[in-house]
């Protein structure tokens, strides 16, 4: 009975500590000599904290079972896995060092960016904004046939677990980078907003696709939860078609794509279509005529 209690209460407390833990971390990383470097080594940090904790306390334990997609019929050795989240590391850091980049040298000076807000306030307002883009490409990518060919490759998994969080096609990673991230520039949003938002968007990405019993409440109705993100990978398009928020779901709840239901998300998930085995050949697969008829399966 004991054990119950702690474990229930544990399972309240996870998802604002390990978000908290990240944010923190990510703070000191942005106010280090090597941001790019240190926010790196809290991202793998938190990765492998969420990896330990979906082996202690599964919220699916069929997600726990080797279904080959992710890596080769070998085993899934430390090193191996170690190399796929550097990869998704990389990725997630892409946008800071996109920003670090080509913000200084696009940024206007006419002064359309609140610059004497706090910076809290300015990263708020940069994240509901690029929440505007990130929403509509991912929605397209889902209601689009021509961008479902590269989105497909990320919904083509069978199981949710925190290694799924950088299995993107680099075309459907840009999209999404360039409706979010291109109105900030044109607002003259600092790179500090810039390098937030890509810090939030990563430590968020763990934490929506980990297998880890997490009860999130009301914050549901806030920010972009694994509860909702299971109900987004359903294979139902009633249910798969919703949740597209990526890391709030204030752009669902006004445009009518939240999905909640008071029963428990489906275990079976993926898509109805195939993905070709293998990094390169999922590389070229969108850009074949063969390829996309498999992608979009058998009623295409």
């Amino acid at each position: 009975m004991r054990r119950g209690r702690w474990s229930d209460w544990l399972s309240w407390l996870l998802w604002p500590a390990l978000y908290g833990l990240g944010l923190f971390g990510s703070y000191l990383a942005l106010d280090s000599a090597r941001p790019l470097l240190a926010f790196n080594a809290v991202y793998l940090s938190l990765f492998v904290v969420i990896a330990l904790l979906e082996r202690l306390m599964p919220f699916e334990p069929l997600w726990l079972v080797d279904d080959g997609d992710t890596a080769a019929n070998l085993a899934h050795t430390v090193f191996t896995k170690g190399l796929v989240q550097i990869g998704a590391a990389l990725a997630a850091s892409l946008g800071m060092a996109t920003a670090l980049v080509v913000q200084p040298a696009v940024a206007p000076a006419s002064g359309l960016w609140p610059a004497a807000w706090p910076l809290f306030a300015q990263v708020v307002l940069g994240l509901v904004i690029a929440e505007l883009g990130l929403y509509l490409a991912h929605r397209i990518a889902h209601e689009w046939p021509l961008f479902w060919r590269f989105h497909a490759l990320h919904h083509s998994v069978r199981r949710l677990w925190v290694v799924n969080t950088g299995r993107f096609h680099i075309v459907d990673t840009c999209f999404k980078a360039v409706l979010g991230q291109i109105p900030l520039y044109f607002l003259g949003a600092p790179l500090a907003v810039f390098l937030w938002i890509s810090a939030v968007t990563a430590v968020t990405g763990l934490l929506t696709h980990c297998n880890i019993v997490l009860r999130t409440g009301p914050l549901d109705w806030v920010f972009s939860t694994p509860g909702l993100h299971r109900w987004h990978h359903s294979k139902r398009l009633e249910e798969g078609n919703r949740n597209y928020g990526e890391n709030l779901v204030l752009w669902d709840l006004l445009f009518g794509t939240y999905c909640n239901p008071a029963r428990r998300p489906p275990a079976d998930i993926g898509i109805h279509g195939r993905i070709a085995a293998g990094f390169f050949a999922q590389l070229v697969q969108p850009f074949r005529r063969s390829g996309v008829r498999e992608i979009m399966g058998p009623d295409a």
